[in-house]
């Protein structure tokens, strides 16, 4: 079974081993930790039989007008159990009242986010792969 939950209140970065699976350079725990603390949203969701997190996704915003979902994480092994869809729509409840929820994607991913009612935009973007190694 599959908690949810709004609060990382007690999370440590020790419980989030795992995600980020296929980036170049993967942010440690710690600094997933960080940006948990830094979202304006997240829901986690955790495996109530293991205790593990399995799951998170996270919002940015200006708290009134606009938000920008970066991320969107579920383990591997706990993929295709609906636990994805589950995160991306309870943050879009909280989010509802927003004029605008904005999310970059690769193209593989369209068709899951259409679902929620999202359509195609175009988007630019920077990386600083090296960031993350500090």
């Amino acid at each position: 079974m599959i908690e949810y939950s709004t609060s990382i209140e007690g999370l440590a970065a020790s419980e989030l081993e795992g995600f980020f699976v296929g980036w170049p350079t993967r942010p440690t725990p710690e600094l997933h930790l960080r940006l948990l603390h830094g979202s304006e949203h997240v829901v986690v969701a955790r495996d109530t039989e293991s205790g593990r997190v399995v799951g998170f996704v996270t919002s940015v915003g200006d708290g009134a007008v606009s938000a920008y979902i970066p991320l969107l994480e579920v383990l591997p092994e706990s993929q295709g159990r609906g636990i994805g869809t589950e995160l991306v729509r309870r943050l879009l409840e909280r989010l509802e009242d927003r004029y605008m929820v904005d999310l970059c994607c690769d193209e593989d991913l369209v068709a899951f986010y259409e679902r929620f009612g999202m359509s195609r935009g175009i988007g630019m973007a920077v990386r600083n792969r090296g960031a993350l190694t500090s």
